[in-house]
Formats: structure tokens, C-alpha cells, sequence
């Protein structure tokens, strides 16, 4: 095994082997986001979890730390990926962590930005993770930060300073687990660029997020993990060129960005940019960068969508090619739990008309999610925690799926994982059993495909795929009515939800009951793509004819949905 590099200047950016281009579009894509330590190690076989028979009870002291997931885990599962429908592997940043800490399971606290962490395996492991994805027809996205470090020095006198805006406090010394006097690999920081004060900030620690200020967000220390002064030609260069290196080394096809809030605007920009031109130069055009942005659509829109300044601000935004739809996810759990109306919904998608030009181009900029590693919205549960009905899952999974924008299963849903708790780890359970198991269980899988939620989902991604309108049309959401004269949005919470994706001459209509009743109601369709008498299929259940009916001069279906049910509408194909 060659030795990793150690500084930037021992770099080489001609791709290791053949480059994957770009998908020509990537709603086209599923993603199935994974923490790499959660999700499963190739080393173990553990039995099946079976809800009657496995016992319950596992150590809270094992949520927080390592628990064996590694990259041929990974790549031994690709092929229950891909049965579920999934096309794109959004994986957690495998690069090298602290050795000495086992609480960076999760990967975001780097301690070496050119190296594997050994825990997860090996460059040699995640380039046959790329190429055997890639053989599948899937893409491989990581996860990067170039916001902070791990935990790597101690400021003089203290391990930690409280934030201050006009000070900056002085270096330490750098964080050591070797004996000898000169730095190793497993101390300080890599590359050796970075083993400089004046790349870092040195202002101190965040305090209270929800109450920090711009400077503290800024240029505030993540906690313990060390905040990167991007203005610094010297550290903004090694995050360029170490995270070039990773795409030519491993083939890599896109990158989602952590911490987006934390870095200046201009830097990521010039970041963003870097990478892009990088990405073309050597064949993959449309490679992704999309970045978690907390905030409302007001601030997401500035870094997606234009190539244009905007008006009456200067700041230079990156131009990213996505953000993940926070705003959606702040909503989106009540709605389908009936707990508020689907006019929350709805006012959201109007205002985005006020930002776009093209309304169905906004689907490009969106990565959409229910459930994530972190539920920072509602701290901390799965969307099924603490109903856990998989019906429920699967008019999640329809919702996201067949919405605007990219959709994003994170790992577990797809087995009804219904986690929460005081602690970010309940929402990171382990799928491979180890000692922090889905529902209080250790030592037992959960890679079962014959789970109805997994088969509900692997029939929904299979008719996403089928339907072009499903990934880049417009979306409308359709009135509905009880007795089919009064038409109108649903003001009760417990309700059928329903829109339609239309693109050229096609619609497909999705509709949900978000009532643990059945409900039969009229809903509304698009009276210049059908006529009265038009047959319109249920493509999941069964292809069961839908007649379009007349009432109060409006064009709609009748709908009879069991509790928790759902139907997707289409005009019926030749070859069907």
C-alpha cells in the first residue's frame, strides 16, 4: 500500500484510472445517504433482526463511538442499494480522524485531509467502492469540510477558549499521540500546510448556536473542532488542492458541503469554483456540489439558481449546484403527520416564483430529505420516532420521491428505523447490529429486503425512473373535495394531500391520506391534458382504472384511500 502524501505539493491530479462523467441530469438520481461506521462491516455476518424473537437492551455508553462500519460494508451492500432503487451513495467524510478519539465515529472532526481514516479502510478501498458503484449505474458523493478541523491544538494555557470577537488568543501546541519529538502522522494536522497558526482563526469556541452571532458562526471554533481561517491564501489552497486530489484519486462524482453557514461566502465561492473547473477539466461536467445551508429559502436562493450578481448585495455567494431543502424539512414531518395543513406546503412552492424564473428548473437546486444524521430542526428523532407505523414511512418516502427536487433516503428508513432520544447518535443507529442497534437491540442486521417499507420504496423508485415527469416537471397541488362540488385546499390537517408533476403533455398524480381513516374524496386533474371518460392507472396499486369525471364544470378522479394509503395517477402506456 503507498504511503499517502503528505503536504499538497506531492500531489498529483491526473485521475487514477478511467473517469465516470456526470449524470446529464442529477434529478434523475435517488440518493441513500449512510454514516460509514453505522452501516455495516464486512468482517461480521450477525443474524437477522426479527421483531419477535431478537432480545432488546443495548449499553447507552456505545451511541457515541466507533462502532466497526467500514467502506467494504459498503460496497457488499451495493446490490440491496440498488434493488431499492437507489443511484447515488452519499457517504460520511472517510477521511482520517483523531485515533485516540472514539467519538469521531461520525467523520467531520479531520485530523488528516490526505489520508483515509484506517478504522473505515483504505484509499485502494474507497476506489473499488467508486468503480463498483459505478459498474451499477451509481454515483458517489462524499461528504467534505473545509470549515474546520478536528480537535488538533490547544490554545496557551487552555484546551478550549470561549469565543471573542477582538482577540485572538495564542497557539498552544499541537495535539500529539506519538512519544517522538518530531510530528507524525497520527499528530497535528495534514498536510503539512496546514501546521500553521495563521490557519486558523483562534477566536475561541461558539457558544450558544441559536444565539451566536455572524462573527461567532464565522469565525468561531465548532465546539472542539478547530475553525480554519479561509483567508488565509495558504489554508484555503490546501482545502482545494487536497479535496482535487480525492476526485482524480477515487473517481469521486460529487460533494456535499458541511457547515456551509460557518464559511465566508467569497471563500466558498472561490472553493466551489476551484473544484468545478477541476471536475470539467477532467471529463465530468456536471459534477455536484451541493451544501447544507440552514436557513430559509431567502438565504438558500443565494447560493443556488442565479449567474447573475443580485441586486443591492455585494457578498460573492458560491455558486452551488444545490442546497439541501431545509425549509422543506421544517415543515414537511407535521404535515404528513396531519398535524398542520397542507397550506404550509403550499404557500412554499408559490413562493418560489418569486425566486425563479423557470418554476420547474427549481427542482434542480434541492437536495429533499425526511430524515438525516442530525434532525437539527427536531432534535433528536426519525420521522417514524415514536409512531412507528411503516405506512407512514411509505407516504414519506412517496412524498420525497416523487416532489421537486433530489430526493435523499437516509439510511434506516427503508427498515422503519423510528429512533430518539437526548443525543444526536439515537438518530444514528447501527444497521449491521454492533452495540447500537436499531429499536434497543446489538448484534443483529437489519438488511432485509423483504420489509414491506423497502418493497414500498423500491416500487416507488422503480416508477420515478419510469416517469420523466416525476423528476423534472412542474408540480402543482390539486384542490380536493368531499362531496365534489366544493373544491378547495384542505384545511384540516387529517386530509387527503395531492399534487401533480407535469411535463410536455404528461401528469402523474400523487395522492395521500393523511388520515389513519379511510377517506374518499374527489381531486382535481389538468382538464387540458385529459377529457371527461379519459382512464387514468394506478401505477402502484395494481394499474387500477380511474375514470376522469365532470363535476361543477372542473375535471377530477374519485379516489377511495385506505388509512395511511396513497395512489399515483397516470394516463395507462401501450406497453404497460
Amino acid at each position: 500500500m503507498k504511503q499517502a502524501p503528505s503536504s499538497v505539493a506531492q500531489l498529483d491530479f491526473v485521475p487514477a484510472g478511467p473517469v465516470t462523467p456526470s449524470p446529464a441530469d442529477w434529478r434523475d438520481v435517488l440518493f441513500y445517504q449512510l454514516l460509514i461506521d453505522r452501516f455495516d462491516n464486512a468482517d461480521q455476518e450477525p443474524p437477522a433482526f426479527d421483531a419477535e424473537k431478537t432480545p432488546r437492551g443495548r449499553d447507552r455508553e456505545q451511541a457515541a463511538v466507533f462502532q466497526g462500519g467500514n467502506l467494504r460494508g459498503i460496497i457488499r451492500r451495493l446490490d440491496y442499494l440498488r434493488d431499492l432503487g437507489c443511484t447515488g451513495l452519499w457517504i460520511s467524510p472517510p477521511f482520517k480522524n483523531r485515533q485516540d478519539d472514539p467519538g469521531s465515529y461520525h467523520g467531520y472532526a479531520i485530523q488528516d485531509f490526505l489520508q483515509i481514516d484506517p478504522r473505515f479502510g483504505t484509499l485502494e478501498d474507497l476506489q473499488k467502492l467508486t468503480c463498483e458503484a459505478h459498474r451499477r449505474g451509481m454515483y458517489v458523493i462524499l461528504d467534505i469540510v473545509i470549515n474546520h478541523t478536528g480537535d488538533v491544538f490547544q490554545y496557551e494555557g487552555e484546551a478550549s477558549r470561549p469565543f471573542n470577537e477582538k482577540e485572538v488568543y495564542p497557539f498552544g501546541h499541537w495535539h500529539k499521540i506519538s512519544k517522538e519529538e518530531k510530528l507524525q502522522r497520527d499528530d497535528a494536522l495534514w498536510p503539512v500546510e496546514l501546521q500553521d497558526a495563521e490557519c486558523f482563526t483562534r477566536h475561541g469556541a461558539i457558544g450558544d448556536l441559536s444565539k451566536a452571532s455572524e462573527a461567532e458562526i464565522l469565525d468561531g471554533d465548532f465546539f472542539s473542532l478547530k475553525d480554519l481561517n479561509l483567508g488565509n491564501p495558504k489554508a484555503l489552497d490546501a482545502m482545494i488542492r487536497s479535496f482535487k486530489y480525492w476526485i482524480g484519486a477515487a473517481d469521486i462524482d460529487g460533494y456535499r458541503m458541511d457547515t456551509v453557514n460557518h464559511v465566508r461566502p467569497e471563500h466558498m465561492a472561490i472553493f466551489c469554483n476551484a473544484i468545478h473547473e477541476y471536475a470539467r477539466r477532467i471529463g465530468k461536467m456536471h459534477f455536484l456540489i451541493f451544501g447544507e445551508v440552514v436557513g430559509d429559502d431567502a438565504l438558500l436562493q443565494k447560493y443556488v439558481g442565479r449567474n447573475t450578481p443580485m441586486e443591492g448585495d455585494h457578498q460573492r455567494y458560491p455558486l452551488m449546484d444545490a442546497t439541501l431543502d431545509f425549509p422543506l424539512y421544517a415543515r414537511l414531518d407535521e404535515v404528513l403527520k396531519g398535524q398542520k395543513t397542507c397550506g404550509e406546503l403550499r404557500e412554499r412552492y408559490e413562493g418560489f416564483r418569486g425566486y425563479y424564473r423557470d418554476f420547474s428548473e427549481a427542482s434542480r437546486y434541492f437536495v429533499t430529505f425526511v430524515d438525516n444524521h442530525d434532525q437539527s430542526h427536531r432534535p433528536f428523532r426519525r420521522f417514524l420516532h415514536p409512531n412507528q407505523d411503516w405506512k407512514l414511512g411509505v407516504l414519506a418516502t412517496a412524498f420525497i420521491l416523487f416532489n421537486m427536487g433530489i430526493p435523499c433516503i437516509y439510511y434506516g428508513s427503508e427498515q422503519g428505523f423510528d429512533g430518539g432520544g437526548d443525543h444526536d447518535a439515537f438518530v444514528r443507529e447501527c444497521m449491521f447490529g454492533g452495540k447500537w442497534g436499531a429499536f434497543d437491540t446489538t448484534g443483529h442486521h437489519f438488511f432485509n429486503n423483504k420489509h414491506p417499507l423497502y418493497q414500498a420504496t423500491a416500487k416507488l423508485a422503480a416508477i420515478r425512473k419510469a416517469y420523466p415527469a416525476l423528476r423534472s416537471g412542474r408540480q402543482y397541488f390539486r384542490d380536493i373535495s368531499g362531496n365534489g362540488d366544493d373544491f378547495g385546499c384542505p384545511k384540516d390537517g387529517k386530509c387527503t394531500l395531492a399534487f401533480s408533476r407535469v411535463l410536455d403533455t404528461e401528469e402523474v398524480l400523487l395522492a395521500l391520506n393523511l388520515d389513519a381513516a379511510e377517506r374518499e374524496d374527489f381531486v382535481l386533474i389538468d382538464g387540458t391534458l385529459h377529457a371527461l371518460g379519459d382512464t387514468l392507472v394506478d401505477l402502484y396499486n395494481d394499474h387500477a382504472p380511474h375514470k376522469a369525471e365532470l363535476h361543477r364544470d372542473r375535471l377530477c378522479v374519485k379516489l377511495k384511500l385506505p388509512g395511511h394509503g396513497l395512489a399515483v395517477l397516470a394516463r395507462p402506456r401501450p406497453d404497460a
